[in-house]
């Protein structure tokens, strides 16, 4: 399978990493299950996914709220993160984009534009070996508004120096692309496994 990119010449590439760069999201469901398990806790596949872009602080607080439940928000964040770094020697590319990575690295900045915490982006990147083709990584910790809003992306576009409008935005999820919409940029949505394996 190949990932069509929309018409137009742009500037800056900007990329979501879990799910996009990193074909990681089957390894951070596996580290949730377990994690939210230990209290407890049903994590639904479909909603997983659905929700794929949210922190984890955010994910762990709304799921407390819908099943009357109490976990501690930082802990169960942690043991989720630590449970992921456990599987990162599994650790895969998505193969479509990373055609594009190599394509026009040195030609146009790139940056990773997460919803999860830097230290994870860096894990992932560094295990892929793809870190130093990235000029700047957005991570949980410098946004206040998470996707949908668009904070994180305009943060990004500032970074590298690039209007919003000639960045393209690579992104698997449904709140991902509103996000990269409401910063007003292009974006390209790739598909999640399943779609990639049909």
């Amino acid at each position: 399978m190949k990932l069509e990119l929309p018409a137009g010449t742009f500037r800056a590439y900007l990329f979501d990493c879990d799910g996009t760069i990193a074909d990681s999201m089957p390894l951070h469901y596996i580290a949730w299950k377990k994690a939210l398990g230990e209290w407890g806790c049903e994590f639904d596949e479909d909603l997983f996914y659905k929700w794929g872009g949210k922190p984890a602080a955010e994910i762990i607080a709304t799921l407390n709220q819908m099943n009357g439940l109490h976990m501690p928000v930082e802990a169960v964040g942690e043991r989720k993160e630590g449970l992921y770094f456990d599987q990162l020697p599994q650790l895969k590319p998505v193969p479509e984009v990373l055609e594009h990575i190599e394509a026009q690295y040195g030609r146009i900045p790139f940056a990773v534009v997460s919803g999860g915490k830097r230290i994870s982006v860096v894990n992932s990147l560094t295990t892929l070996g793809l870190l130093d083709k990235f000029e700047t990584i957005v991570g949980a910790e410098d946004y206040k508004n998470s996707k949908p809003a668009p904070d994180a992306f305009l943060i990004a576009a500032a970074r590298v120096g690039v209007a919003p409008k000639d960045c393209l935005v690579f992104e698997d999820t449904d709140m991902g692309i509103q996000a990269a919409t409401a910063a007003g940029m292009t974006s390209v949505k790739v598909p999640l496994p399943l779609e990639r394996q049909a």
